[in-house]
């Protein structure tokens, strides 16, 4: 097998496909376009303008993954399971949920964490195994609402573009699956979406049965990301009797979470600051300005995303593109007003805007001003970027 080559467009992939999932891994740092003045970004003629005016808004739809405490948090318990799963073959390895609501980051948040890793292995054991076939340390699939078992290894080998993907049975197509990860030494199985699983019907019995198999068998880490995986019998101890399958999987999974931002505590406003002040730093407008989010800006944003980062990051993204597109060349309360944001923050953005700006909050909820220096450096990264675990 040769290694694939990386596509150029990295917003162009499908991480389900192996050599998709290597374009995203080695895709080089993005590097942020420089602030012009108003002056200089007049002065360029109509090509270069153009020019500058895409790399901000490519740069504005990808100014993550920043390194919260929520992800810096995620990030040490994975490397601890993950590097702890190294027993011997005859041994069953332990399994991750990663079990958060949406727009927490928790997929964002996973798949850092799986660049890192696959980098690191690759570094340390070479792009082929001894064989001489290729090393792929992770394998991502993505599941459907209507997933069994052989829709799930038929995915496995969707991943590694396997032939007989097309006309195998499940038990063939569990076995070709195996040989796969064997022969290509996959430590890391990422099934994401795992809430479109209905656990307590058939379907969800036979596909916990049988990710009890690939744990027996596959010298894997299962790492499954979902949305209300406790709620959907995922850790059940087996109460009922259709339950007693799951069991098992309760016990060899440890649950992880992604907390949103909270501002009713001291450390709470502090960790909301600065990510506030992280993506200052990020934001490619010419009328930027330091404390444009993190002091004007604070609670109005805590408000349109109720302390979720996805919902920060979109909102943030398309009011960078509103103002760069209107010549407004900054972000303030009357340009956020008009963008739309994700259903669920708009739902809740009356309540909460009312409990910041009505007294019926915390009573310190606004960040405040920090020290003059504060703007300048940020404790959050990009986990990326700085190459940190």
């Amino acid at each position: 097998m040769t290694a694939p080559a990386s596509r150029s467009d990295p917003g162009n992939l499908a991480l389900s496909r192996k050599e998709d999932f290597q374009a995203f891994a080695d895709a080089p740092r993005r590097i942020q376009p420089g602030t012009l003045s108003r002056s200089e970004l007049e002065a360029l003629d109509a090509g270069a303008r153009s020019a500058y005016d895409r790399a901000r808004r490519v740069w504005h739809a990808n100014l993550g993954p920043i390194r919260t405490p929520q992800l810096a948090a995620l990030h040490e318990d994975l490397w601890d399971i993950v590097d702890s799963n190294l027993q011997d073959g005859d041994k069953a390895k332990g399994a991750v949920a990663v079990d958060a609501f949406p727009g927490l980051g928790k997929t964002t948040a996973v798949l850092a964490f799986a660049r890192a890793f696959h980098r690191r292995e690759i570094a340390e054991h070479g792009s082929f195994t001894v064989q001489g076939h290729e090393r792929w340390p992770v394998c991502r699939v993505g599941l459907t609402g209507n997933t069994g078992m052989k829709d799930l290894n038929r995915a496995m080998l969707e991943f590694f573009g396997h032939p007989g993907r097309q006309n195998s049975t499940a038990a063939q197509l569990g076995l070709q699956a195996l040989d796969c990860v064997l022969s290509c030494e996959v430590r890391l199985l990422i099934l994401d979406d795992l809430h479109f699983l209905k656990w307590r019907k058939t379907s969800g019995i036979e596909v916990s049965n049988h990710l009890k198999w690939i744990a027996n068998e596959f010298p894997v880490t299962l790492l499954k990301v979902g949305v209300g995986l406790a709620d959907k019998g995922l850790f059940s101890e087996g109460e009922a009797s259709g339950d007693t399958a799951l069991a098992q999987t309760g016990r060899r999974t440890t649950r992880l979470d992604m907390p949103p931002f909270t501002i009713d505590t001291d450390q709470g406003r502090a960790h909301w600051r600065r990510l506030l002040l992280a993506l200052e730093q990020r934001i490619v407008l010419t009328d930027t300005y330091p404390g444009m989010l993190a002091d004007d800006l604070s609670d109005y944003l805590f408000a349109r995303s109720t302390g979720h980062i996805g919902s920060l990051m979109t909102l943030v993204n398309r009011g960078c593109q509103r103002a760069q597109r209107t010549g407004t060349e900054r972000l303030t309360r009357d340009l956020l007003d008009r963008v739309r944001n994700d259903e669920a923050a708009e739902q809740a953005r009356r309540e909460l805007e009312y409990a910041l700006g009505a007294g019926g909050g915390p009573p310190a909820v606004h960040a405040g001003r920090g020290p003059p220096d504060e703007h300048r450096t940020t404790e959050l990264a990009d986990p990326v970027r700085t190459g940190s675990r």
